[in-house]
């Protein structure tokens, strides 16, 4: 193969790899961000469950003072029973205690529910806690390999970045300003390989003689239509003869 075009190759791999690796730093803030949507879903749902039990509490509470006053009241009743001196009065006084009885029987049953929710309010708690602690652990553990992902993706970028240098110094000055342009008109791509008679690029198909040519890896041939500088790389294994 022609020194130049095996360099030129190299290149491009080296100008592909830092391409994808940069592509990858730069999509690890939004990674980090879907870390911190978690970690706030999480502790929504459990500030969610924490004040379901503090307005279920209150309402309870508000039920328990009504309890102790109507109690309260009917304790007041019966102790007027014995006071009473007329049938009137003692039926009107019989048909409040029929009442506060019914509110104080409602309200004991409202509260002895409140009560087994709360139990269950204080579980839903609970599991919201230890799932917050959890997807906590998780994220944190996500979120170091990603830090550990983007110390290596940079490294990466300025391994290749010195090795580029010292792929570009080996090539006469034309060559590697070639290889500039046809990187910043071609979206990243100046070279493509040629297979089957096509450009792999734009898959445009080559003149036989020009195809014939390319498998030679002797001179550079760019691309009659996308102006790539083309390479032929042989299936593995095959043989390595002169093209037909």
């Amino acid at each position: 193969m022609l020194p130049e075009l095996d360099r030129l190759i190299r290149l491009q791999r080296l100008e592909t790899a830092t391409a994808e690796a940069q592509e990858a730093i730069e999509g690890i803030p939004a990674a980090s961000a879907a870390l911190d949507a978690r970690l706030d879903e999480r502790a929504a749902e459990l500030d969610a469950a924490k004040r379901r039990v503090t307005a279920q509490r209150a309402a309870r509470q508000t039920d328990e003072n009504a309890l102790s006053q109507v109690q309260a009241r009917l304790t007041r009743y019966k102790d007027q029973v014995m006071a009473v001196r007329t049938t009137a009065e003692l039926h009107a006084l019989q048909a409040e205690i029929a009442t506060a009885e019914a509110e104080v029987a409602r309200l004991e049953h409202r509260v002895l529910e409140q009560m087994l929710e709360a139990d269950e309010l204080t579980t839903a708690v609970t599991e919201a806690e230890r799932t917050e602690s959890d997807e906590r652990t998780v994220v944190e553990a996500e979120r170091e390999a990603l830090e550990d992902r983007q110390r290596a993706l940079r490294a990466q970028v300025e391994r290749h970045a010195g090795e580029r240098a010292a792929l570009v110094d080996e090539l006469p000055a034309h060559l590697s300003a070639l290889f500039d342009t046809l990187t910043r008109g071609r979206k990243g791509l100046a070279v493509a390989e040629a297979r089957d008679g096509r450009c792999m690029s734009c898959r445009v198909r080559l003149r036989p003689q020009l195809y014939n040519d390319i498998r030679l890896n002797r001179t550079l041939i760019q691309c009659e239509s996308c102006q790539r500088i083309l390479h032929y790389a042989p299936e593995p294994g095959a043989a390595t003869g002169q093209p037909s």
